[in-house]
């Protein structure tokens, strides 16, 4: 699925992406999704250190940075070179946004870190994905996904009763990272259009692994106790969790008490609405041992699909624990269009995630692939009025990869 026509709610935004694998570069596609110009300024030698991940490959590409940097361009620059300097420099000053995760005060060593670059460009609005943000005593620290969900809390959450830790299985405090960070700067650009004004924004990973334990939180804050794990069950409500079927796993959404009341019916147990152990919420949270044991067991009695179908009819919130394979191509997945098709230069015709948010006027679209290696960096240049002549010796110099 590809569309030559940009018609996103952020089409004319200018944006400069120095980031790299996971949480800058997740913000980078929001916002080159939803119609942003995004060029991807990779360091030299090497290029977006995802672009080197082993496997899976698809013709010799990565799969990880193709599915990261779709609708980008890529110019490839050494900053460790006066030329490459110059060009951030150039660029900077006609751009809107610039995203960066290096470590504090690794860009003010190079000349372009913020306060610099902010005397090119006062409008530019800067943002910095960092582990730890850039204040704090940890603020000199680099940050990783799996150290920030320990530090945040969330690994202390996660997985089962009296087990080991257990991270998410998706880099949820990088993925978080990067949506917060394109929501920082979608408010800050909101800001500029009524005062002129830019200004820095400022995450990073161990905020955002805290900002997802809203419901944790508020049992500490509320009693002085730290949640630990709790499988797939919720912490407040039952039952709502994961349960076994005769040939699978269902999830149930019993949050309220309708939907326990009905669930106890659908499974042919209405005895349990009036058991002291589960006639009320709190009550059943007290028992939920003894609650998940029961249900488990008439739940055994039938396939999973047996049960969808009925939970549907009811109207009790249920469904599929689906595999990857399962969530692609699931109906619904493809009717709200969250997996596209592209076809790059060299992996081919390939598939990747769609735009997780719809607009009614002003849609986004994924209109071309993740970009080669500095396969840009003579277009872009010449945008920012470098001659061929100066573009060549820049290449001379070893600032800039020129892509074939």
């Amino acid at each position: 699925m590809t569309d030559s026509v940009n018609k996103g709610p952020l089409a004319g935004v200018k944006v400069l992406e120095l980031a790299q694998i996971m949480a800058g570069p997740t913000c980078g596609t929001l916002l080159a999704d939803m119609g942003a110009d995004v060029i991807k300024v990779e360091k030299l030698p090497g290029g977006d250190d995802t672009r080197r991940y082993a496997e899976p490959q698809i013709n010799g590409e990565s799969a990880a940075f193709m599915v990261m940097n779709r609708n980008k361009r890529s110019i490839a620059v050494n900053l460790k070179t006066d030329g490459g300097k110059e060009v951030v420099k150039r660029m900077v000053a006609g751009a809107d946004v610039l995203t960066e995760n290096y470590r504090r005060g690794a860009l003010d060593k190079l000349g372009i870190g913020y306060e610099a670059l902010r005397a090119i460009n006062p409008a530019l609005i800067y943002c910095s994905i960092s582990g730890y943000g850039r204040s704090g005593p940890y603020a000199d620290k680099g940050g990783f996904d799996l150290i920030a969900q320990g530090v945040s809390g969330l690994m202390s959450i996660t997985g089962e009763p009296g087990g080991p830790p257990v991270k998410s299985g998706s880099p949820i405090a990088d993925i978080n990272a990067g949506i917060l960070a394109a929501l920082g700067i979608v408010s800050a650009y909101v800001h500029r259009l009524k005062t002129g004004e830019g200004q820095l924004v400022d995450t990073s990973l161990m905020e955002a692994g805290i900002h997802q334990t809203f419901w944790q939180s508020a049992i500490y804050f509320a009693t002085g106790v730290s949640a630990g794990p709790s499988g797939s069950a919720h912490i407040l409500t039952a039952p709502y969790q994961a349960f076994p079927t005769k040939d699978g796993w269902i999830n149930i959404g019993g949050a309220n008490q309708s939907n326990w009341e009905r669930i106890a019916q659908l499974v042919g147990a209405p005895e349990l609405i009036a058991d002291t152990r589960f006639v009320t919420n709190t009550a059943r949270m007290a028992n939920l041992s003894a609650l998940t044991g029961i249900l488990g067991e008439l739940l055994k009695r039938r396939g999973t699909r047996e049960w969808l179908h009925d939970f549907d009819a009811a109207g009790i919130p249920a469904g599929p624990i689906n595999s990857i394979a399962d969530m692609v191509n699931d109906p619904q997945t493809l009717a709200r269009e969250m997996v596209v098709e592209l076809d790059h230069p060299k992996a081919g015709h390939m598939r990747a995630l769609g735009l997780p948010i719809k607009f009614s006027e002003t849609p986004g679209s994924v209109r071309r692939p993740a970009p080669m290696l500095g396969e840009h960096s003579r277009e872009i240049l010449r945008e920012y009025a470098w001659s061929d002549a100066e573009i060549e010796a820049l290449a001379g110099e070893g600032a800039v990869l020129l892509g074939k």
